[in-house]
């Protein structure tokens, strides 16, 4: 796929415009990051996403703080740089302390390589862990 320019604000329509708005507003910030500005090549995508984030990422069951850490540690193990970034800039704005990213790290490292292990043997489930 090729690399698309971001749209910035003043060239984005009525309707990018007014998620760009949102999400401004609801980070009460007064810019928009990249990630947004090339999902409004596609305005559909970048309505859906935005709306996905701000429910999935409110908090809930899990603090968003913990929804920020998970999201750091999946964006590792996908390699994606990006990603890594902008949601290790939100843990850090949540409150993770450089002791917490050392600790998620190291989880992070740990599970790879177990999963890698389990994987290359072929490790059956315990009937314990399979759920009823």
């Amino acid at each position: 796929m090729p690399n698309l320019d971001p749209i910035e604000y003043e060239q984005a329509s009525p309707v990018v415009q007014a998620v760009y708005d949102d999400i401004m507003a609801t980070r009460n910030t007064d810019w928009v990051n990249n990630f947004w500005k090339v999902l409004a090549h596609h305005p559909a995508n970048l309505q859906r996403i935005w709306s996905n984030i701000k429910q999935v990422m409110a908090n809930g069951a899990l603090d968003p703080l913990t929804k920020e850490m998970i999201y750091v540690a999946i964006s590792i193990t996908n390699n994606c740089g990006y990603c890594i970034a902008s949601h290790s800039a939100g843990a850090r704005a949540k409150g993770m302390t450089e002791a917490q990213f050392g600790e998620l790290m190291a989880v992070v490292g740990l599970a790879n390589e177990t999963n890698r292990l389990a994987v290359g043997y072929g490790v059956p489930i315990d009937e314990v862990f399979k759920l009823k």
